[in-house]
């Protein structure tokens, strides 16, 4: 076995054993929503260049989801009330759905041009009130942040989770199907604390990142000639 081969199986080998700690027998874990937004953050918005900011307001049973966007010169704020339908994780699906609760609404926005701004009242009217179709999904759906099904968003984290071997690994045993949400916080029924899960994986990022710009930086010396 090559020197390197040899160094990623012994890494990846470190990072299932770490993941195996996060295993507990099942019960409720609740992630808080301070936190379950960072993660949005780390996970969503930073992927996405035109998503700005995407944080919820978590309530008993429901939640305010609020998305910003900066399109060309326009820089609006929306938000929707969302019902939580199902969350479902383990190693092949990481998916988390919601239904629409209410219409969406313009809570802020700056427009290059009054006629952008004409633009968007109509397009919004014309949605809700002729086609009785709601915009946020559509467009949420266009920046690949989720996908819309039956009237349902789905929101799939595969396509971030899924670059992570630790957390695939660890998914490996997770069965979690059902979540709740409450007041300020997710509550999530299955045998792995994901609060624990998600900090470690972002501490992981971190140092790669900074292992990464170290290396970036460092020069290698020249070996001089003997005379």
């Amino acid at each position: 076995m090559s020197p390197l081969i040899s160094l990623i199986s012994k890494r990846l080998r470190q990072m299932y054993q770490k993941a195996e700690g996060f295993i507990e027998d099942e019960r409720e874990f609740p992630m808080s929503q301070v936190f379950l937004n960072a993660t949005f953050q780390r996970f969503v918005t930073d992927n996405v260049k035109m998503l700005k900011d995407l944080h919820a307001d978590l309530h008993d049973d429901w939640l305010r989801l609020y998305a910003t966007l900066d399109y060309n010169g326009l820089y609006i704020t929306l938000s929707v009330d969302l019902k939580l339908v199902q969350m479902e994780l383990n190693k092949n699906v990481q998916l988390i759905v919601f239904e629409q609760i209410s219409d969406t609404q313009v809570i802020e926005a700056k427009y290059p041009s009054i006629l952008h701004k004409l633009g968007v009242r109509f397009a919004l009217f014309f949605y809700q009130k002729v086609l009785n179709k709601d915009p946020l999904g559509m467009i949420l759906q266009k920046l690949n942040v989720i996908k819309v099904k039956d009237d349902l968003l789905h929101l799939d984290l595969n396509r971030w989770l899924g670059k992570n071997r630790s957390i695939i690994d660890t998914l490996g045993k997770v069965h979690v199907n059902h979540a709740v949400l409450r007041e300020a916080e997710l509550v999530v029924m299955g045998n792995v604390n994901l609060t624990t899960l998600f900090r470690k994986i972002a501490e992981d990022r971190d140092r790669e990142e900074a292992e990464e710009a170290q290396t970036a930086t460092e020069v290698t010396p020249i070996k001089q000639k003997k005379s």
